[in-house]
């Protein structure tokens, strides 16, 4: 009787059985990470990146599809899946520091999703399964508040040596946290030294690059100061960190049971150190190339304590990252980019600030923050007689004649201009109506803003460089291979909403990864 039984259940079109859920899902962003990296060190990957790789679906034509290509705005894209337009994180200026929610036993800046605007993955999974809980960390307060949004769970950043969090989520830090605190790892690194975990032949980046690292510092080995509060900041430059912040995300997994009471969990960990280095030292530089093979090694750590608990089969795992970055300038230069330079329009703003504080009085009107041009106070001056479009014009003027300078256009006329171009598209993705944004200005590729006194390498320009980021789906209901298809980070959430079989509380900008996404049963 089985057999006929089963056969006339396969022939009645009986639906296929929903996918498994995960236990817990994991989204780790890495902070600067370019894909090219992961192709140029491939042959030395053999952690988590490794493994990721050879099983997971990776989306080797993937970008942060926005203008400004900051760590704000790029963590705001990746779980709400909305443009920075409409996610209202425009900047790491405009991000999440807020003074009313200052931080818990630490000094520091507070910070909050005050900014954020609208919902994101986790708000759909709670909203499904109300027992669901999140855990979100990584250095910086804007890697851990964007990816989780505004609900109100166990969100921590580093800050001073310290592991903590804001008023806007905590009224004190639960004890697991004060005890991984305790033990004071990053002051015991004083004295510490980063040297390379490959034989020295197997980096072929020259270590003797003057303009690395501001001219000093720059060859291996590189030590961390023997004072321990010092350490202890200056921990964030050196690979450390990175493993420091996955064991804290592994602690508090283990406190919190995250994924086990039934629902499925959500954490993500932003690791912070390849910003630090690739600023310090370069995309192209032996200190990058040591980082991301030291990070392949603690992510396959991670990974496994991971799958020690839950099973591999319970696990979802999806990589990317927040932004590139633009190599030196200096050394565009000596390639024959003959036109990679630095720009500073600090002058031209200050000049153009002082002017309106003689017409109509004192204060800094106009704000210039990484290739935009805000008025905050534009009614202001309207009511105090000045033609702000003129001054605007007239900035434009000055700024286009900068060597570096590329474009410089109002954003009304961009609504109007072919979206098949990618800078008019990336800043239509970049700024909503209402940003109080006068002015939108592009570099040449290479050229990079800069700052006097800080010569660091750089990322924020909707180039190539800086907007093409990793994309790996790993886990249950995955299908693995390589796809050439662009895609879009914002095309993450709705493809973990389809997964989970969520529904995602407003539209978004992005759509289902389908192809990468196995057949229900």
């Amino acid at each position: 009787m089985i057999r006929p039984l089963l056969a006339l259940l396969a022939g009645v079109g009986l639906a296929p059985a929903p996918r498994a859920r995960p236990r817990l899902v994991v989204v780790i962003t890495v902070d600067q990470l370019r894909p090219d990296y992961l192709e140029r060190y491939r042959p030395q990957l053999k952690g988590g990146f490794a493994m990721l790789l050879k099983r997971g679906a990776w989306f080797v034509d993937a970008y942060q599809d926005h203008a400004v290509t900051e760590t704000a705005p790029g963590h705001s894209t990746i779980l709400s899946g909305r443009w920075p337009a409409h996610t209202g994180i425009i900047s790491n200026t405009l991000g999440v520091l807020d003074s009313t929610e200052p931080l818990i036993g630490v000094r520091g800046p507070g910070a909050s999703p005050a900014r954020c605007r609208g919902t994101e993955f986790f708000d759909w999974l709670k909203a499904a399964e109300p027992d669901a809980r999140a855990l979100s960390v990584s250095r910086k307060d804007r890697g851990a508040i964007l990816p989780i949004g505004h609900a109100r769970e166990s969100v921590y950043w580093y800050q001073s040596g310290f592991f903590t969090t804001s008023r806007y989520y905590a009224d004190s830090l639960p004890t697991w946290v004060r005890v991984f605190n305790g033990r004071r790892v990053p002051e015991r690194a004083a004295g510490a030294t980063w040297d390379l975990l490959l034989p020295a032949r197997d980096y072929p980046e020259p270590d003797s690059v003057p303009y690395e690292n501001g001219g000093v510092g720059f060859t291996f080995p590189h030590r961390l100061p023997a004072d321990s509060g010092q350490a202890a900041a200056a921990l964030a430059g050196v690979p450390t960190m990175d493993s420091v912040t996955l064991a804290f995300a592994l602690e508090g997994v283990r406190a919190l049971q995250l994924g086990g009471r039934g629902a499925t969990d959500l954490l993500a960990v932003s690791l912070s150190t390849t910003d630090a280095v690739g600023h310090a030292f370069g995309p192209d530089s032996r200190e990058i190339h040591d980082q991301v093979v030291r990070l392949d090694r603690y992510l396959g750590w991670f990974l496994q304590q991971l799958f020690v608990r839950y099973g591999k089969s319970n696990v979802l795992v999806v990589l990317t990252a927040d932004h590139g970055v633009t190599p030196f300038p200096e050394r565009s230069r000596g390639l024959g980019r003959a036109n990679a330079v630095r720009v500073i329009p600090d002058s031209i703003i200050a000049r153009a600030n002082a002017a309106l504080d003689a017409r109509a009085g004192g204060g800094e009107w106009l704000q210039f923050d990484t290739g935009m041009l805000l008025d905050p106070e534009r009614a202001q001056l309207v009511a105090r007689g000045v033609n702000v479009d003129s001054v605007v014009a007239d900035i434009a003027t000055r700024l286009r004649a900068l060597p570096g300078v590329a474009r410089a256009e109002r954003p009304a006329d961009l609504t109007t201009a072919d979206t098949a171009d990618a800078v008019t598209r990336r800043w239509l993705h970049q700024i909503a109506p209402d940003a109080g944004v006068e002015l939108v200005v592009t570099l040449a590729p290479y050229s990079i803003w800069s700052y006097t006194d800080l010569p660091i390498a750089m990322h924020g320009q909707p180039t190539e460089l800086d907007a093409h980021v990793p994309l790996i789906l790993w886990g249950s209901g995955i299908r693995g291979g390589t796809y050439d298809g662009r895609v879009s980070t914002v095309d993450i959430a709705p493809t973990l909403a389809r997964l989970l079989d969520l529904t995602p509380a407003e539209p978004l900008d992005g759509r289902v990864l389908a192809a990468a996404l196995a057949p229900e049963n």
